[in-house]
C-alpha cells in the first residue's frame, strides 16, 4: 500500500499515539526536577492537591486524580514513611482516612515553587499557547469521559 498521510492508520495520524509521546516527554521533563524532591511524578500530583489544602480524605484525594484506592494507598504510605504526610482516622468516621501534610511536606511546597516555571519554559511554550493547549485538553478528558459513560 502506498503510504498515504492521509491514511488513518498511519501512526503518526494517531491521535492517541501523539498524547502518548507528550505524556512521556512531560514526565521526563519532570523527573530531575522531582528527583531532587524525592518524588515521583505520582507523589507529585498528590502533593499538589494537598498543597492546594490538606486533611483530604483519601476518597476526595483518588477523586481529584482519578486514581483508586488500589492505587492511591501504596503511594499514600510511601510518602508517609518518607515524613512528608501522615494518614488518620476522621474523628467523626472511622471509616475515613484523612491524609495531612508534615512541615516537612508543608516546606517542600517551597522547594517545589520552581517547577511549573522550568517545566513552562522547557515545552518552548509561551503561557497563552500553554493556557490553549490546557483548555483543549480538558475538553478532550471531557469529552472522552462523555463518551465512555455513555458506552456501557
Amino acid at each position: 500500500m502506498e503510504n498515504d498521510a492521509r491514511d488513518p492508520l498511519l501512526l503518526s495520524e494517531q491521535l492517541c499515539f501523539s498524547l502518548y509521546s507528550a505524556s512521556h516527554a512531560m514526565t521526563r521533563a519532570y523527573r530531575p526536577r522531582l528527583d531532587a524532591l524525592g518524588l515521583t511524578y505520582p507523589q507529585y500530583l498528590v502533593m499538589l492537591v494537598l498543597w492546594e489544602g490538606d486533611g483530604l480524605p483519601v476518597r476526595a484525594l483518588g477523586e481529584r486524580l482519578g486514581l483508586d484506592s488500589a492505587t492511591l494507598t501504596p503511594l499514600l504510605k510511601r510518602l508517609e514513611a518518607q515524613g512528608i504526610v501522615t494518614r488518620r482516622r476522621d474523628t467523626a468516621d472511622e471509616r475515613v482516612v484523612r491524609i495531612d501534610l508534615t512541615e516537612e511536606g508543608r516546606t517542600m511546597r517551597e522547594k517545589a515553587r520552581r517547577i511549573p516555571l522550568e517545566i513552562g519554559h522547557a515545552t518552548g511554550m509561551d503561557l497563552p499557547d500553554i493556557v490553549e493547549l490546557r483548555s483543549t485538553l480538558k475538553r478532550l478528558a471531557a469529552a472522552l469521559e462523555q463518551s465512555s459513560a455513555g458506552k456501557g
